[in-house]
């Protein structure tokens, strides 16, 4: 079993490392700021539509690696996904990470089950999906 948790921990890092899409969308149409108390870890997310598709999404923050590293595989996620989609994604992925779901074996999202064993460390994950679903409700912080 070791070698799957070492190569989840390289796509934590390499995600936490070299992320995906980060970095502020100045024409946003969606923006949302999320802040863990409990760590510090911040996030910003920001999405174009087009067509009512996710043309762009992309984010800002710091943080843990885990926090880090599932916003980048989020904003990969989360591309060309409609609302609707984009909230079943959101809504999986938070279902996933209270093991109420599956992860896909094949996909980077993958590398983010282990966390499921340090149950501080789950808001760590969730945070940027979490604001990404808040932009999406319209920031009602729901």
């Amino acid at each position: 079993m070791g070698t799957i948790r070492e190569l989840y921990t390289q796509v934590i890092m390499d995600h936490c490392q070299r992320p995906r899409n980060k970095g502020e969308l100045g024409n946003a149409d969606l923006k949302e700021h999320l802040l863990n108390p409990l760590c510090g870890d911040e996030v910003t997310v920001y999405a174009v539509f087009d067509g009512g598709k996710v043309a762009d999404a992309r984010f800002e923050g710091r943080g843990c690696s885990i926090s880090q590293a599932s916003a980048s595989m989020m904003t990969e996620r989360l591309a060309g996904k409609s609302r609707e989609e984009a909230k079943k994604e959101i809504d999986d992925f938070k279902a996933m990470m209270v093991g109420e779901r599956e992860f896909p074996e094949t996909e980077d999202l993958a590398a983010l089950q282990g966390v499921i064993r340090y149950p501080s460390r789950i808001k760590c994950a969730v945070l940027a999906w979490t604001a990404f679903g808040n932009g999406l409700d319209g920031g009602d912080g729901s």
